[in-house]
C-alpha cells in the first residue's frame, strides 16, 4: 500500500555538528580518529506536552507516514513481551533485538516511530569506518528529529560491542530523538557509556553491517559512497 506523507509543524535544529567526545567542530573535514567523532543527533532541547495512551500506532502500523510530533509518545509496550524490528535496506535486511529491560524510553521510542513509518524511505546520512553507521534522520541532514526528546538510559562501561544500536544525541544529557547508529567496528566499541544501549544486531545479520560499513568514504566527509536507504522497518512480538 502506497502510504500517505503527513508532517506538523516542523521542530528546531541546530546546524552545527559538535563532536560529543573530542568537544571539536564536526561539521567540516574530519582529521581526528573515528573515537573522537561521537555520535549526535542536533535537534534542539525542548519542551514538549504529554501524550495519551490513544496516541498509541496499531500493531500492524498506520497507514500513512507520519515524521513530526507535538509530544514525547505514551508508553506502549507491553511489559511481558519481546521486540525485535527487520530493517529492509538498499544494503540489505538488518534485524535488531531490542533490549526493553535496559532501556525502554528508547525501545518504545523506536516502536512508535516504526509503526508511524517514520523511517520509511530515509538514509543513513553517515558512515565512519569502523566507527558507526548512523540513521533515524528523515531530513538526511544529521540535524532532523521526531519533534520531541526523552531521557537518557546509560549502559555500564564495556558494554558496547559490534552490532550494539544505540541512540545517537547532542552533546548534553537526555536529548534523544529518532537519531540512532549501529556500532561498526572497535572504534565505536570504544565509545564512553554515554549512548542509550536498547538493541543488537545477531550475527546473522553483520555482514549486511559489514556491507554498510564498506560504504565509509575517505575523504573525511562521512557521506557514504553509496546510498544506503531504509525501505520500510517491521516490528515483531514474540
Amino acid at each position: 500500500m502506497r502510504r500517505t506523507p503527513t508532517f506538523a509543524a516542523a521542530f528546531g535544529a541546530l546546524a552545527l555538528l559538535m563532536a560529543a567526545c573530542g568537544g571539536s567542530d564536526d561539521s567540516g573535514p574530519v582529521t581526528a580518529p573515528p573515537e573522537e567523532s561521537a555520535p549526535v543527533d542536533d535537534i534542539e532541547e525542548s519542551e514538549t506536552p504529554a501524550a495519551s495512551a490513544e496516541d498509541c500506532p496499531p500493531v500492524d502500523g498506520t497507514d500513512t507516514v507520519t515524521q513530526q510530533f507535538d509530544a514525547e509518545p505514551p508508553f506502549c509496550l507491553d511489559p511481558d513481551t519481546t521486540y525485535s524490528a527487520v530493517l529492509t535496506t538498499s544494503s540489505g535486511d538488518v534485524t535488531i533485538e531490542f533490549d526493553q529491560d535496559a532501556a525502554p524510553l528508547a525501545v518504545n521510542s523506536f516502536v512508535f516511530l516504526a509503526r508511524n513509518n517514520y523511517f520509511d524511505d530515509t538514509i543513513c546520512h553517515r558512515v565512519v569506518a569502523d566507527f558507526v553507521v548512523q540513521c533515524g534522520d528523515p531530513t538526511g541532514t544529521g540535524t532532523g528529529g521526531p519533534g520531541y526528546l526523552f531521557d537518557d538510559e546509560l549502559p555500564a562501561p564495556g558494554s558496547y560491542e559490534v552490532g550494539s544500536v544505540a541512540m545517537a544525541h547532542i552533546p548534553q544529557p537526555d536529548t534523544n530523538g529518532s537519531q540512532f547508529f549501529i556500532i561498526s567496528g572497535p572504534s565505536g566499541v570504544a565509545l564512553p557509556p554515554e549512548y542509550s544501549l536498547f538493541g543488537q544486531v545477531p550475527d546473522e545479520s553483520l555482514p549486511v553491517v559489514d556491507a554498510m560499513n564498506a560504504l565509509a568514504p575517505t575523504d573525511g566527509s562521512q557521506v557514504p559512497t553509496e546510498e544506503i536507504r531504509i525501505l520500510d522497518v517491521e516490528i515483531i512480538e514474540s
